[in-house]
């Protein structure tokens, strides 16, 4: 049995049963902010704990017993990822599933670790729960904020007091996506003041680092000057066989994207966001394509370069009209 004592919360936070009672002062589902039934969530979320230490136990499944935090990781990030997907899709049951499967990773995380004689489920909703008061004095204290900057103000004082940060950009995962991390770096960067002053600057500096990367990539200045068309013969791409190249190539492109997402910050728009968006837009209208060239009998690869455009733009013109009839 886990038999590790549970610390007292630390000075000057809320008891849960303060905070448990202040949650519970709305009566009716349709108001903002009711949390769920006590009794039919304390049955439900009892009943999913005890399936996933019923899976852990000698009596359970091979595969659960055998499971790691680590050997687990790939499925915790895929499961954020299909949630992620459901919500751009705004699909209300596959978002309620999606969440279900990113809440069993949680809980097989815990009893992993309880199992392993770390920590357990409870320490980790205690946690979180202090976690979220400690930092919203102005909800569950004396503090005042009636803006989101001046609760962020308070969010990352909280913050940096409580990790005791060495550096400003201290705190961002180094698993995030690489585009996600760019913003929240230059986030972290403008919050001290390292900033351009205006946010316009920023396309000076993003025609500066394509004129580097530019100049990278075509040492010779041999590169032409051509418009975008499908109206031409394909011309290889030379590989670039010089590692030093290639690396001064590497770097000078990270800079333009970094740039880029930059800008995005500066806009208040989501990088990571933004680019799922095009994926998942470039992908609809490629799948059109195939769909329509398999409509006249061809395969993606039978097809030309100018039919497979012809299509790409007809979609296109589609999804103006569907957004012009909205």
């Amino acid at each position: 049995m886990f038999r590790r004592s549970r610390p007292p919360p630390p000075p000057g936070r809320m008891d849960l049963s303060d905070a448990t009672f202040k949650l519970h002062k709305a009566v009716s589902m349709s108001v903002p902010g009711t949390p769920p039934d006590p009794a039919r969530l304390s049955e439900r979320f009892i009943e999913l704990c005890n399936v996933i230490a019923k899976l852990r136990s000698p009596q359970g499944c091979p595969w659960d017993r055998e499971q790691t935090m680590k050997s687990i990781k790939p499925y915790t990030l895929e499961e954020t990822y299909e949630l992620l997907e459901a919500i751009d899709a705004d699909d209300n049951a596959g978002i309620q599933e999606e969440l279900g499967d990113v809440l069993l990773q949680v809980v097989l995380d815990a009893q992993i670790a309880a199992d392993e004689d770390r920590f357990t489920l409870i320490e980790v909703i205690e946690g979180i729960t202090q976690k979220m008061i400690a930092r919203h004095p102005h909800v569950f204290g004396d503090a005042q904020a009636s803006t989101a900057a001046e609760v962020r103000a308070h969010w990352e004082r909280i913050k940096n007091a409580e990790k005791k940060r060495e550096s400003a950009l201290d705190g961002i995962p180094l698993e995030l996506p690489a585009l996600a991390r760019a913003a929240r770096i230059t986030k972290k960067a403008a919050a001290v003041g390292y900033d351009f002053p205006h946010r316009a600057m920023l396309f000076d500096k993003l025609r500066e680092e394509i004129g580097e990367l530019k100049a990278e990539l075509d040492p010779n200045s041999e590169m032409p000057e051509i418009s975008a068309s499908v109206f031409m013969d394909p011309v290889p791409d030379e590989p670039v066989t010089d590692e030093a190249q290639r690396d001064r190539i590497e770097g000078e492109l990270g800079d333009v994207l970094f740039v880029i997402a930059n800008i995005a910050r500066r806009w208040g728009i989501n990088p990571e966001e933004a680019l799922r968006r095009s994926n998942a837009k470039f992908s609809g209208r490629f799948q059109f394509i195939e769909r329509g060239l398999a409509a006249r009998g061809l395969s993606i690869k039978e097809a030309s370069l100018q039919e497979m455009e012809a299509l790409y733009q007809e979609r296109k013109r589609e999804e103006q009209a569907e957004k012009k009839s909205t």
